[in-house]
């Protein structure tokens, strides 16, 4: 039987008109149509695939045939499986870092320097620690030789974006006479390997959770304790 042309996903459960009666506001449906669907369906299978196999050894057929639809279709969303690859990659660094970044603006105009420092830390290492964050840099760094345009855009996309975001937030509070340093990019750099050094090189190689959610804070506490203490108002 062939599908509706669209499915409807609501935002959460709950009566409209004539289930909870009068006074209780509809939900705004959200509606999917039957390409949409399949190019989620493609994109799901392909990260399980990549994750499972690697960028060379997972075939544009198989991810058609997890995802149920027709290998035409596959390339109809995606010219090639670089460009797939790449779509999945640089999502999820977006859908991380962003909220992390955004943070930042917020932090800037902080009177509590110390402590809202330390959440943001924890935050850090937090999220590059995320088993998929960890899963697809791994992958990134595997398919680098092979895609070096996608390693660059990764870099950029990542780190790089995120120092400068950092050192910008820096230049803010030194400003303010919060933090005294002479180069922000500096000081953004050595705020990112005081929290997360350690913490990220061993989850690359000794997988997904080497650490316990306490240790990860930990480290980031003393990785912020001992950033203040270089460049803190009242370092000594």
């Amino acid at each position: 039987m062939e599908e509706s042309s669209g499915s409807v996903h609501t935002d959460s459960g709950g009566g409209g008109a004539g289930r909870g009666g009068a006074g209780v506001p509809r939900r705004t449906p959200v509606l999917e149509d039957r390409s949409t669907r399949k190019r989620r369906a493609v994109l799901e299978a392909a990260t399980i695939l990549f994750l499972r196999h690697g960028y060379l050894g997972t075939s544009m057929d198989q991810i058609a045939a997890r995802a149920a639809v027709s290998k035409p279709t596959v390339y109809k969303f995606f010219s090639d499986k670089e460009q797939l690859f790449t779509e999945i990659v640089l999502g999820t660094l977006d859908r991380f870092g962003d909220p992390f970044r955004a943070e930042l603006s917020v932090l800037a105009e902080t009177d509590r320097l110390a402590a809202d420092l330390m959440q943001l830390g924890r935050r850090y290492i937090a999220t590059v620690t995320q088993p998929p964050v960890l899963q697809l840099r791994r992958l990134v760094i595997g398919a680098s030789h092979q895609l070096p345009g996608l390693a660059r855009a990764y870099y950029e996309s990542a780190p790089e974006q995120t120092m400068r975001a950092i050192a910008g937030c820096f230049m803010q509070l030194a400003a303010r006479g919060l933090l005294q340093l002479a180069d922000a990019q500096v000081a953004a750099s050595h705020f990112a390997f005081l929290v997360l050094g350690h913490a990220i090189d061993k989850s690359l190689f000794c997988g997904d959770r080497p650490f316990s959610d306490s240790e990860l804070a930990a480290q980031a506490d003393a990785g912020v304790s001992a950033f203040l203490a270089i460049y803190g108002r009242d370092r000594g």
